[in-house]
């Protein structure tokens, strides 16, 4: 009888453990396709800022919540058409766009700031 208790409760705690998990598991929804694109288009920036042959989620992210995203993250969103978009030839458009769009540094584009191997974005929040 003791046997049957103990699988009863393993069984419980692991359905426990998978909901919590299951419910939680949205809450980190990387981008990945979004870095490969900036990473590829940008080798310079890369080469300059990344690690490993990637810019990190900083480019467009001024904290560890990727739901919040600085000036640039922002410019890229509002150009990719619709979220988490996988087509890589969109992201890179969205990019593309993004660099002619007014940055937080007075009289230069997200684009002169890339040029000049400097990071787009700013480390405040825009949303």
């Amino acid at each position: 009888m003791r046997s049957v208790k103990n699988l009863g409760r393993f069984v419980i705690a692991g359905a426990c453990l998978f909901a919590i998990v299951a419910l939680t598991g949205d809450l980190a929804s990387a981008r990945p396709k979004y870095q490969a694109v900036l990473s590829k288009h940008y080798p310079e920036l890369t080469k300059k800022h990344g690690k490993n042959d990637k810019l990190s989620c900083a480019v467009c992210h001024p904290s560890k919540s990727k739901k919040k995203r600085n000036n640039y993250g922002v410019a890229v969103g509002k150009n990719v058409g619709k979220k988490n978009q996988s087509d890589l030839e969109k992201i890179k458009e969205a990019i593309v766009k993004a660099e002619k769009e007014k940055s937080a540094t007075e009289g230069k584009s997200f684009g002169d700031l890339i040029k000049a191997g400097e990071l787009p974005g700013t480390k405040d929040e825009a949303n």
